[in-house]
This record gives structure tokens, C-alpha cells and sequence, in this order.
């Protein structure tokens, strides 16, 4: 049995996120002590690692849950999994390409200012003032 700080040293996962974990429903409920303190199995360490590895991977909390709930019924098809996990791969493809937009943008900003003359004068601060001064939309 582990407690929440322990649990919180091996994943690395700070107490109040893991409080909020249960709280949203993604965390079992931990047993508690006489002393009212929470203790943690290994299958609740294995949950918050899944949760911990899914978020950093960007999956939100509600998609989370859904993978939590496929999980926890072996027996489904795992179509529902992939599915999640092709959305979360579309999502941070539109990141990425927004990213690489902004950098566009940021570099060409950057080069219109060498940095010797006065703010009234400066491009970059022209540029934040006045989107029409942008090469793309972004």
C-alpha cells in the first residue's frame, strides 16, 4: 500500500492532481487509514501512471475516462481506443502545423528589427500593433 505522497514520488504526479484525479472519477477512491489518510494499491499506481503517461501525452480528461472505462471492460472492442487516439494525433498535427506558422511569422518579424534603432521606430513592436503588418494569417 502506498501513500498519496508516495504514489505522488513514483509518478511524479503532484498530490492535489491526484486528489483531483479521484475527485473527477479517473482514480478510484483510495481505502483510508484509522487516521483517515489514503492508501493506495498497486492497481491504483498502475491507474495513475496510465492517466499520468495519457496526459502527456495530450489526451484530455474526458477522453481519459473513455479509454479508463475500455479498460476497465476487456471484453469491448478496441476500435473506441483507436479512434481517441487517431483524434488526439489530428489534433496535434494542427498544432504542429500552427506552430510552424507562428514561427514563419516570428522569424520574419524578428528579421525586420536589427535592434539598433529606437521603440518608436521598431518593426516588431509595429508589427504587434498592426496585424495588416503580418505576411500570413495566423
Amino acid at each position: 500500500m502506498f501513500s498519496i505522497g508516495e504514489l505522488s514520488k513514483r509518478t511524479k504526479v503532484k498530490v492535489p492532481t491526484i486528489r483531483y484525479y479521484e475527485e473527477m472519477g479517473l482514480l478510484p477512491e483510495a481505502e483510508r487509514t484509522a487516521g483517515n489518510q489514503r492508501r493506495y494499491d498497486k492497481a491504483g499506481l498502475e491507474r495513475l501512471s496510465f492517466i499520468r503517461h495519457a496526459r502527456d501525452l495530450g489526451f484530455s480528461i474526458e477522453a481519459i475516462s473513455s479509454l479508463i472505462d475500455l479498460q476497465d471492460h476487456p471484453d469491448r472492442s478496441c476500435e473506441a481506443a483507436t479512434d481517441i487516439a487517431a483524434s488526439q494525433l489530428s489534433d496535434v498535427r494542427a498544432k504542429i502545423k500552427r506552430l510552424r506558422t507562428l514561427e514563419k511569422e516570428l522569424s520574419r518579424i524578428s528579421k525586420g528589427c536589427d535592434g539598433e534603432g529606437v521603440s518608436e521606430d521598431c518593426y516588431v513592436l509595429a508589427s504587434l500593433a498592426d496585424h495588416e503588418l503580418c505576411g500570413n494569417e495566423h
